[in-house]
């Protein structure tokens, strides 16, 4: 028993407070004021972490399991990641991707190119249920439709990421809106409708202000699309039939078919596509996998357009999750997390400082540990006692898990996510932050419609 109580020793919340101070000093200092990628940062707060653990008395073996179980929710997303680098590859020369931005080209105006993205992306994210599957299809092709029109590639990435995850947030195909649910162990639709309260307001201000923010592109250069659309046919097959791999990838979603093997078949299906028109050596396929799409058309920006993809690509954004999620396994074994949720529960006696509270503990644990279904998980495991004792309604507790867990992942540079979108569109997450209007506006929205239906709650009781 003594050993037993070295090993795991109590870890209070002053303490817990310093610890996390001091990963925010190091990240903040490297990331933000050395302007470092956050893979060294989040490696040299993983390295501090594990001598704290150590030095604190929980010894290497908890260390090491506090890796694992940390890294071990992360598996399906990284291999899901690999599986995203092999279909923005095959799609490309499949030519799905282009045949998607040769009919932007002809059907988006630029004054509407803006409010267009958000609302398609936002459809496809409620189709599929799935945020990452909307970036990696609808995005790259809008990403390249935007950069063409010389729009600023942080606002036409913030779009894309609202409507991605505004779709996953209300959508009944999500896992992250089905996890809630079952965490409230409330019926998944009775969940989806109290999202209407913040999820419809804040999706409409997004729209306004992407609405008012491409007024200010309206006289952008049209010049080149007409070079751009002819490069597009000449280097590629631009047909209805190469967008049948998104059909099927929507398809299987719509049927609960697991991401991976959606991802695989979509691909797979994708290459016979492609190499029905144009037939290429098995060692050649093998390296677009691999390494990216090469596209040869005879314009530079079009081909820096269409050469990615590839499982290459996406091994430093691996290695940032990785990292992450080490960070987050041992935050949680260290018991780190759990003091200070156990100290926030203490001040709670409110409703509206009861979703507050929720709310901030969903947007600390995408910071400090970047997985979207813990930052569901915990908070609502946590917190779930607490408004069961105030006589709350369960949908109010699972609409904060939506709003404040899921849906600001996206808006967290090194979470699953950030870094998902990071190294799909290839822009800055920085870049694209300050404009994904519906993440930011969400968890907001979420926390006053709290406090207003605390107001009432207490008006009604009295």
């Amino acid at each position: 028993m003594a050993k037993k109580e070295r090993e795991k020793p109590h870890v209070g919340i002053l303490e817990s407070l310093l610890v996390v101070i001091c990963i925010l000093i190091i990240l903040g200092y490297l990331i933000i004021f050395k302007s470092q990628s956050p893979q060294v940062p989040l490696l040299v707060s993983v390295i501090v972490l594990m001598l704290y653990g150590f030095i604190r008395g929980f010894g290497w073996d908890n260390v090491m399991s506090g890796i694992e179980e940390g890294i071990k929710p992360g598996v399906i997303p990284l291999v899901i990641f690999l599986m995203i680098g092999v279909l923005i590859s095959t799609w490309i020369y499949s030519s799905t991707i282009p045949t998607i931005m040769y009919f932007g080209f002809k059907i988006i105006s630029v004054k509407f190119f803006l409010p267009t993205v958000f609302i398609v992306c936002s459809l496809v994210g409620l189709t599929c249920g799935s945020s990452f599957t909307t970036v990696s299809t609808m995005g790259i092709a809008f990403m390249g439709i935007g950069v063409a029109l010389k729009i600023n590639p942080g606002l036409i990435a913030g779009a894309i990421v609202s409507g991605a995850f505004f779709g996953a947030n209300t959508s009944p195909l999500s896992g992250t809106t089905n996890l809630a649910a079952g965490v409230g162990e409330i019926d998944l639709y009775d969940h989806i409708k109290s999202l209407l309260w913040t999820d419809v307001p804040a999706w409409i201000i997004s729209l306004i202000l992407f609405s008012i923010m491409g007024m200010e592109h309206s006289n952008a250069s049209l010049k080149t699309i007409d070079v751009m659309t002819s490069e597009l046919q000449h280097g590629f097959w631009i047909s209805w039939w190469t967008v049948l791999p998104v059909l099927l990838l929507l398809v299987m979603a719509w049927l609960k078919v697991p991401a991976v093997p959606s991802l695989a078949f979509g691909s797979f299906f994708a290459v016979i596509i492609g190499w029905l028109h144009n037939p290429i050596k098995l060692n050649t396929l093998a390296n677009y996998i691999m390494n990216g799409y090469i596209a040869h058309t005879g314009s530079k920006s079009m081909n820096e357009l269409l050469s990615k993809g590839g499982i290459s690509s996406m091994l430093s954004s691996l290695a940032l999750i990785i990292f992450a999620l080490a960070l987050g396994g041992l935050l949680i074994k260290f018991n780190v997390i759990g003091a200070l949720i156990d100290g926030m529960e203490k001040f709670v006696n409110s409703v509206g400082r009861l979703v507050l509270a929720t709310a901030i503990t969903c947007f600390g644990v995408n910071f400090l540990v970047g997985e979207q279904y813990l930052s569901v998980i915990l908070p609502g495991e946590s917190f779930k006692k607490s408004f069961e004792k105030m006589h709350l309604p369960a949908t109010y507790l699972t609409r904060v898990l939506n709003d404040a867990g899921a849906a600001v992942n996206s808006i967290i540079p090194w979470s699953v996510s950030g870094v998902f979108i990071s190294g799909t569109l290839q822009i800055s997450p920085f870049k694209y932050i300050p404009y994904s209007f519906f993440p930011i506006t969400v968890p907001i929205l979420t926390i006053i419609v709290g406090f207003i239906l605390g107001h009432r709650t207490r008006s009604v009781s009295r």
